[in-house]
């Protein structure tokens, strides 16, 4: 049974990428850098740093950095504050966006499959255009099997964003990746996300390599 469930997950990961691959979407390469500080069992500070680039992979055309306080509830609640700084290039201007937020995560075990469902409330402040409100949600599921002795574990993930100013669904991530342990304290993930954003009534695609480093203290 084993061996079969993970014989349909690789099917539907190389079916995920060759259903995109060749689609007219932007293929993207994004890089995070996170880095995490105990501050005890149950608090923790958090950094992050991301970059991305666009247009076939050769324009640099995104970077945020971003800092937070974590504290566990419990073994199911995980609640942070954070605050980002986002330089996003814009007809060919790197504009500033202050973007503070509040995160809710939920997280349990279903036979091994671990579950987190991340709740986020975005307030976006901007110097060229009006302020606004959104919502985030990503649910992920990591399976329970590891392998080699990096401990490579599989992945899939489903984000959606919801602007309050517009009402509207604007955009979705479906992310199908790995994630492994480097080192004692050192984490990598590499994923595949397709992301679908909204302009008006108009959806369009970016197909995206991902990596991510996590370095825990």
């Amino acid at each position: 049974m084993k061996s079969a469930i993970l014989t349909m997950i690789g099917l539907a990961l190389i079916l995920t990428v060759k259903v995109y691959a060749y689609d007219d979407g932007d293929f993207q390469v994004w890089n995070t850098e996170n880095q995490e500080f105990k501050i005890n069992k149950e608090s923790k500070i958090t950094l992050e740093e991301e970059f991305r680039w666009g247009d076939d992979a050769s324009e640099f055309y995104y970077h945020h950095y971003d800092a937070g306080f974590v504290h566990s509830l419990n073994k199911h609640l995980d609640l942070g504050l954070n605050y980002r700084q986002v330089y996003e290039k814009k007809k060919g201007k790197f504009k500033e966006e202050n973007r503070p937020h509040l995160n809710a995560i939920l997280k349990y075990d279903f036979y091994g499959f671990k579950l987190d469902d991340r709740n986020r409330l975005e307030y976006r402040h901007f110097d060229y255009q009006a302020d606004s409100w959104r919502y985030r949600n990503k649910f992920t599921i990591r399976f329970p099997w590891k392998f080699t002795r990096l401990e490579i574990q599989p992945y899939l993930a489903d984000e959606i964003f919801l602007d309050f100013q517009n009402k509207a669904f604007s955009r979705n991530r479906f992310y199908s990746g790995i994630g492994m342990n480097l080192t004692k304290n050192l984490k990598g993930e590499i994923y595949y996300l397709l992301q679908s954003s909204r302009s008006g009534n108009i959806w369009t695609d970016a197909n995206v390599l991902g990596t991510k480093l996590k370095l825990a203290f």
